[in-house]
């Protein structure tokens, strides 16, 4: 008898004024949330996942994406281009979760949802510098 798939809870962040301005923190949380994204996708192509728990993955980047760029503007570094990303992730994944969950789905759509992490990812790079001149110490990107 298989057990019952494990589902993650999402983790839920309080801002306060120390967290506010963590830009390592949810940089760090964005791209751990992207990954899962992407674990789920994979998940879901072999019938391991539901539709609901990517979109859950997809929420999560969102939630996590609002933090980074309230960290950001919280040290006056404006992330606007990346505001369409989850649009953009979005469309992608809507038009990949309306067809029958397989691995030959999944490669058909993966290269645009790449493109789209990979505009996110870009931008956080770009602002590397700004951030480091507020006096903040580097992070992460890879």
């Amino acid at each position: 008898m298989e057990s019952p798939p494990v589902t993650q809870r999402p983790t839920i962040t309080i801002c306060t004024q120390r967290s506010q301005g963590d830009v390592p923190g949810s940089v760090r949380n964005l791209l751990l949330s992207t990954k899962r994204l992407q674990e789920k996708l994979g998940l879901w192509s072999v019938g391991q996942a539901t539709e609901g728990q990517v979109s859950d993955a997809y929420v999560q980047i969102g939630t996590d994406l609002n933090a980074t760029i309230r960290a950001f503007a919280y040290h006056n570094i404006d992330l606007s281009d990346v505001h369409t990303v989850p649009q953009e992730l979005r469309t992608v994944l809507e038009q990949c979760l309306g067809e029958d969950p397989s691995p030959a789905i999944l490669e058909n759509y993966m290269p645009q949802v790449r493109q789209v992490l990979y505009k996110l990812l870009k931008g956080l790079q770009a602002r590397q510098e700004a951030w480091k001149a507020t006096g903040g110490r580097p992070y992460d990107t890879r």
